[in-house]
């Protein structure tokens, strides 16, 4: 797509579900700049939404009734809402990841849309081995490590299924997406700063995705399918391109922050009996918020994970534009503001 092609501004409606979070925002604000019409469907109300001039419609992904009606009158919805996390009941993950998906898949049939973009993640082919270049032949996990992971598989199955002549699709799967507006990654990291231990010999690779270049691939991908049906049913790894060792990462993010870098470490083995020893109590003694550590977040600090996105470049045209170096200059100036 050339750049004069992607500033086009089309008549069409758009629907994002889940457009109150991290990733779902920030397509949002893509979308207002090149869309008749946005709409936001999601539990709460949020402000800013309403600023970008995006319409809000309040409603659970897992009640069709709601989903049926928000789905009303657009052309494209970005089906972005689910229930992240490696803790929880995984009725919750369920209701949300793959009934929600159920119940978009339905509305847009209800509706007669015809092309959702569907987002997805790594995580449902990571079954604790090293990722190293893996494109998209990569089978599902023969094991799910956690219910996210498990959960949204399942959503992808049902996004393949439901793909036809009725119903046009394109899954992406961006990997640690992070940024200015992060709620999730970049939090999780800073408040865990004084007690971080490298876990492994701290050499494996990760490729993560700034934040503008994650929304800005659901943007390419929706251009890519309104010209070509012939991309319909494709899945897309998403990232920045430019795998570093993880700690180097971690340790740049907070920099960002103004805090000192991770220096310690534990073996990878010890990680994870650590993790599967907190598991135990918070399980046994029914308390709900996540553990400091996880088998699934040992296996995940020391494993690597990076992905070729030959296919996205190729068939999206999509380019990470925003560095990683640039975007670690916005997260500074975002978390200093």
């Amino acid at each position: 797509m050339t750049a004069e092609s992607n500033s086009i501004r089309t008549s069409e409606k758009a629907l994002v579900t889940g457009g109150g979070g991290f990733l779902g925002s920030a397509i949002i604000k893509q979308l207002v700049k090149k869309y008749q019409g946005v709409r936001n469907f999601s539990r709460n109300y949020y402000p800013n939404l309403e600023e970008m001039g995006a319409e809000q419609i309040l409603g659970d992904i897992s009640d069709y009734e709601a989903v049926k009606r928000a789905c009303r009158d657009v052309d494209i919805v970005f089906h972005v809402a689910a229930k992240p996390g490696v803790w929880g009941r995984y009725e919750e993950y369920y209701q949300t990841n793959t009934v929600g998906t159920e119940n978009i898949i339905a509305a847009c049939y209800h509706n007669n849309i015809h092309r959702m973009i569907y987002t997805s993640s790594p995580s449902v082919i990571f079954d604790g081995g090293q990722d190293e270049g893996i494109n998209e032949s990569a089978p599902y996990a023969r094991r799910f490590k956690t219910h996210y992971a498990k959960t949204k598989a399942l959503a992808e199955h049902k996004v393949i299924q439901a793909t036809g002549d009725r119903l046009h699709t394109v899954i992406l799967r961006p990997h640690l997406i992070w940024g200015p507006g992060d709620n999730h990654l970049v939090p999780r990291i800073i408040a865990r700063a004084k007690r971080l231990k490298k876990i492994g010999d701290g050499t494996n690779l990760v490729d993560t995705t700034y934040i503008d270049n994650a929304a800005e691939a659901h943007i390419l991908a929706a251009a890519k399918l309104r010209e070509n049906k012939h991309l319909s049913g494709n899945i897309y790894f998403i990232s920045q391109g430019e795998p570093l060792p993880m700690w180097d990462m971690i340790n740049a993010i907070l920099e960002a922050a103004g805090l000192e870098p991770v220096r310690g470490s534990i073996p990878k083995s010890i990680g994870w009996s650590i993790g599967a020893i907190l598991e135990f109590i918070y399980k046994t003694f029914g308390i709900s918020t996540e553990p400091p550590m996880t088998r699934f977040v040992a296996e995940e600090l020391s494993s690597a994970h990076w992905f070729d996105i030959t296919a996205a470049k190729r068939d999206l045209g999509y380019v990470p534009r925003v560095s990683i170096q640039e975007g670690l200059r916005r997260l500074e100036k975002w978390l200093h503001s």
